[in-house]
């Protein structure tokens, strides 16, 4: 079965290069400092490291002194992950995966470069980032146009991820979120900023002509009506999934057969157990 392209990867690296001359990284590097706070609570050493996604030197700075593993970069802007099987014990993605059309198939891959006990532990956005620039275009559309064309992209949801990960062959798999509001003067500041993060629209169907003029002045004035604080700055939600899973070794913990349970629950809370067909 051939997956869909969500994802325009001509247009996603275009966006990046004409970030990089002069990127907007404060998300990044949210992550970058998260990602090194959880690995310091792994008690155990890594000897071969590797990062998906394109190369970003913030995440080498923040994360590589503090392991003692080699590190290379594994670029997939073509969704294939250069990497042989059972080549790493650490793959670590700092905001990369969610721009993959074929997440699940990236995930296998990931799983398989691993050698057994190794750990994936990656960062990606969020389904409620930019929600109110999402709702506030939404609205501006209908408004002037009469219609609403797709300009953010359907990100993860953090209650998905558990199941792609045993999906793709994890081991131990763990997912979670956390949100970082983030104030601007206006609704163009704030889009200013995601053309320097390389993060505007790349999905295969967005519009391929300019917006108009009063589209994006409706936009501005709904989004500062619904979501500006009193001092009158707009907010910006941007949700991070975090991932992590094991390659799978016998020295994991394992799930209990059904049944094998010594003691029963009841039991142990002093309560009376109800059957079915009990009054």
């Amino acid at each position: 079965m051939t997956t869909p392209l969500l994802f325009d990867p001509a247009a996603l690296a275009l966006h990046r290069r004409r970030a990089a001359a002069q990127p907007a990284d404060f998300l990044l590097r949210h992550a970058a400092e998260d990602m090194a706070d959880r690995l310091a609570a792994v008690l155990r050493p890594f000897e071969a490291a590797a990062e998906i996604g394109p190369l970003t030197p913030l995440l080498a700075q923040t994360i590589q002194p503090g392991l003692s593993a080699r590190w290379q970069a594994a670029d997939i802007a073509d969704e294939i992950l250069p990497l042989t099987p059972g080549s790493i014990d650490l793959a670590l993605s700092a905001l990369s995966l969610q721009f993959v059309n074929d997440l699940p198939g990236m995930l296998s891959q990931i799983r398989r470069a691993l050698r057994p006990d190794g750990l994936l532990l990656a960062a990606l956005v969020g389904g409620s980032t930019l929600s109110e620039l999402r709702e506030a275009f939404s609205q501006a559309e209908l408004d002037v146009e009469g219609g609403v064309s797709p300009r953010i992209a359907p990100f993860a949801d953090v209650r998905d991820m558990g199941g792609l990960l045993q999906r793709a062959g994890f081991a131990l798999p763990v997912a979670d979120s956390d949100t970082l509001t983030v104030r601007y003067d206006n609704a163009f500041a704030l889009m200013a900023d995601l053309r320097a993060m390389g993060a505007t629209n790349v999905m295969t169907q967005r519009r391929k002509t300019f917006t108009r003029r009063a589209t994006m002045l409706r936009m501005a004035e709904i989004y500062r009506d619904r979501f500006s604080d009193p001092d009158g700055r707009i907010r910006a939600t941007f949700e991070i999934v975090w991932i992590s899973g094991w390659a799978p070794h016998e020295s994991q913990q394992k799930p209990l057969k059904p049944g094998s349970a010594k003691s029963r629950l009841a039991d142990a809370l002093e309560v009376k157990e109800y059957r079915d067909g009990d009054d």
